[in-house]
């Protein structure tokens, strides 16, 4: 295989299948890394890792791989160093890698005591770039559903319209299919409302997100010093951060959710002081 890309120095491509997405508690289960050269050549190289964990069953679902696949693998520290010669003196590049495959990858060398230095590396992200060249508007996927110009954008009936469109057109071509949502759940694309919902709804508790649900369906702030704790907790522990909210500078949506949270939470607590 050879490649077009102007290089002045190797750039190597990799990809991660992983035990999942945390950065810091899972694991590489496979890596492919091929090596762009200068010259015009690809070298690559291919490592099955032993995670020395299990693999959950939805995301072997996804990738393909088994505990049975990896058993006999070595683990990533002892294929670490020969993995970090392979990437000297490169740089990198991936789809999504910036955000996903880069982190894990420097974690699972930190973890093997294993430099991996990535100060002097050039890192090219080819999500990012879809990203940024290619619009994502209603005018994009007005084209791209229904081979249509949509002229006149941004008048409120002739963007209601094309979305309309555009929405039979996602039901008449995805039907079947399995689509998943925010929260990892899959779900089987149909002709129905309740499917719609459920596929593109998020996690947010206020319209703002400032509040949403985590795995256990808890309501968690999701900002400043409290993101990740459940609201009652930070309620009882400290009751003047209601306050600050309500007199800060919040949607009023936020505050009415917030206040629902609290008054559920008295409730709560007379409950159990009435059934004493």
């Amino acid at each position: 295989m050879t490649h077009q890309l102007f290089l002045k120095k190797p750039l190597a491509f990799f990809d991660l299948e992983t035990t999942g997405i945390n950065t810091a508690k899972d694991r590489i289960i496979d890596i492919c890394i091929m090596k762009a050269m200068p010259g015009g050549d690809v070298i690559t190289k291919n490592q099955r890792v032993n995670p020395g964990m299990p693999i959950p069953l939805e995301s072997s679902m996804i990738h393909g791989i088994y505990d049975e696949d990896v058993k006999d693998a070595p683990p990533f520290k002892a294929v670490a160093r020969t993995l970090a010669q392979f990437l000297e003196g490169c740089d990198l590049a991936g789809f999504n890698s910036n955000r996903f495959d880069v982190p894990l990858l420097v974690e699972e060398f930190l973890r093997a005591n294993v430099d991996f230095d990535l100060k002097n590396r050039r890192q090219v992200d080819a999500q990012r770039i879809f990203h940024l060249m290619e619009p994502r508007n209603l005018s994009a996927a007005y084209k791209f559903y229904c081979s249509k110009e949509l002229i006149g954008a941004h008048s409120a009936e002739v963007d209601t319209l094309a979305t309309l469109e555009v929405l039979n057109a996602q039901v008449q071509r995805y039907v079947g299919m399995v689509g998943r949502t925010d929260s990892g759940q899959d779900v089987v694309f149909e002709n129905d409302v309740d499917m719609l919902h459920s596929l593109t709804a998020n996690t947010n508790v206020d319209l703002a997100g400032r509040m949403i649900l985590n795995d256990k369906g808890e309501e968690v702030f999701n900002f400043g010093k409290h993101k990740g704790i459940p609201v009652m907790d930070v309620l009882k522990k400290e009751p003047s951060f209601y306050d600050w909210i309500l007199k800060g500078d919040f949607p009023l949506d936020t505050k009415r959710r917030l206040t629902e949270i609290r008054l559920r939470m008295f409730s709560n607590s007379l409950n159990s002081t009435v059934k004493r």
